[in-house]
């Protein structure tokens, strides 16, 4: 039997499972900024942005304000187009 991937899971979900599954990946994704794990962070932070997209309104407004914020704001400081470039040694 072939493996899941990822992206076929997340394409699977929909309503609260795709709310539950947006709370694990921020979190997630908390957990590996707070490690300073930043490739894993970002990947987890795509992952959820992603699923953040497809949510309907009532169910965005369903995730803890204190994880949107973090989703949206703080985190495109550091991983967004406009961030600043880290300095070399």
């Amino acid at each position: 039997m072939e493996e899941e991937s990822a992206e076929a899971r997340e394409r699977r979900l929909a309503g609260e499972a795709a709310l539950k599954e947006t709370i694990r990946l921020i979190r997630l994704a908390r957990k590996h900024w707070d490690a300073h794990e930043n490739l894993a962070c970002r990947r987890e932070r795509d992952r959820a942005l992603g699923l953040y997209a497809t949510l309907a309104k009532p169910l965005k407004d369903e995730i803890p304000q204190e994880l949107r914020v973090w989703l949206r704001y703080r985190s495109e400081k550091y991983f967004g187009e406009g961030r600043t470039k880290p300095r070399k040694g």
